[in-house]
């Protein structure tokens, strides 16, 4: 039998000094890669997620979706005497992560240079709405604030519609996802030059980068990008078209594979009409176009054209409801929903690992952990004077 592997991260210490979603997002991704992830939390209460969404058996499973992989302590970043714990603890430790907002930490004597001081191999990370510096830097934060700040809203929906934000929090996953990212980095970083260093994540500007091409688009020409729902806003056809007993998602994104889909739809001849023989023509005249395909796909069902249309290389697909997708044989095939026994309080199912490493896998190593759980373990040796 060969000797177990260990993970990409099972050495390091992280303490976690987060809450709600950007910070547990980003830590759960440290801790399944097989870092230690100690949880530090208010007493009694603890994260205030515990209480958020719907609870079974007194656990609330959005708690524990983004908390596995994690233990608990209780301390009080307002007394001197925790303070002190925290302090001795962040000795021991690798990484440091919170969300406060900027110069919280400073006000409790927690700052990067009093952290720097206390373990110069230390990587802090901080998690925020706007970024530390700027104008808006002590503003509070908040997913649906930073979507609508960002130009991600403006471009969501229908040009005769409202503006409309991402259903998920989707700032809040993007700044914990590029936290962890930045992590990382810094200890590759320090393992090369010996010292630790500050990462930062905000909100904003992780959802600015996300803007993609309709970013360079405006940063080249000056003009806004129209908003155009299901259509992609520089090429068409492309979108949801109306097969006879449902919609189907087409996405023709180049010359190549939209001859393949007008081939497949028997509407080849269309492309070498004077009226759509280019893109532009084509964007110019989407309506009209749209509903020749329309008329052409309603002759048959959504399965005859998704079947058809992906064995002959057209990406499309059903347009899911999320029961629908978390029960597709395609995410059960990629354990993209799994299954995680908490003791005394059930079983309970949650996404699972979207990066996969083939000889290293992500594991559920122990499920969210109740609160405090682990004060024993990580806080009595410490109050005993030896490292925990």
């Amino acid at each position: 039998m060969s000797q177990r592997l260990k993970q990409p991260l099972e050495s390091i210490r992280v303490i976690d000094l987060t809450r709600v979603l950007s910070g547990p997002f980003c830590t759960m991704l440290l801790g399944d890669m097989g870092a230690e992830i100690i949880k530090v939390e208010p007493p009694q209460k603890g994260d205030i997620v515990r209480q958020q969404g719907e609870i079974r058996n007194g656990l609330s499973w959005y708690f524990a979706a983004f908390n596995r992989n994690k233990k608990s302590v209780e301390l009080d970043l307002y007394d001197e005497g925790d303070k002190a714990l925290l302090a001795e603890l962040i000795r021991t430790a690798d990484v440091l992560v919170e969300n406060f907002r900027p110069g919280i930490l400073d006000r409790m004597g927690l700052g990067i240079e009093a952290l720097k001081a206390l373990n110069p191999r230390l990587v802090t990370c901080s998690i925020n709405g706007y970024g530390s510096n700027g104008p808006y830097a002590d503003r509070p934060a908040f997913d649906f604030i930073a979507q609508a700040m960002s130009g991600f809203m403006s471009v969501n929906g229908r040009a005769d519609q409202e503006p409309l934000r991402s259903g998920q929090p989707i700032t809040d996953l993007v700044a914990g996802l590029y936290a962890a990212f930045g992590v990382v980095n810094a200890l590759r970083a320090r393992d090369a030059n010996g010292e630790g260093q500050h990462v930062e994540s905000a909100m904003l500007n992780g959802i600015i980068s996300f803007m993609a091409y309709l970013a360079s688009e405006h940063l080249m020409t000056g003009e806004l990008p129209a908003r155009t729902g299901n259509d992609h806003p520089l090429v068409a056809p492309y979108g949801l078209f109306r097969a006879r007993d449902g919609e189907v998602a087409v996405a023709p994104s180049n010359d190549v594979v939209l001859r393949r889909f007008m081939r497949v739809i028997d509407l080849e001849a269309i492309l070498d009409d004077p009226r759509f023989d280019d893109n532009a023509k084509r964007f110019a005249r989407r309506n009209e176009l749209s509903g020749l395909i329309d008329e052409q796909m309603t002759r048959q069902s959504q399965a005859f054209w998704i079947e058809r249309l992906n064995g002959a290389g057209v990406p499309s697909g059903k347009v899911q409801n999320i029961a629908e997708a978390l029960a597709h044989p395609q995410i059960a095939a990629q354990e993209m929903v799994i299954e995680v026994d908490h003791p005394g309080r059930g079983s309970v199912r949650m996404t699972g690992f979207p990066v996969k490493l083939s000889d290293t896998p992500c594991v559920v190593r122990m499920p969210a952990p109740e609160l405090g759980a682990h004060n024993e373990e990580i806080l009595e040796p410490l109050r005993r004077g030896r490292p925990a």
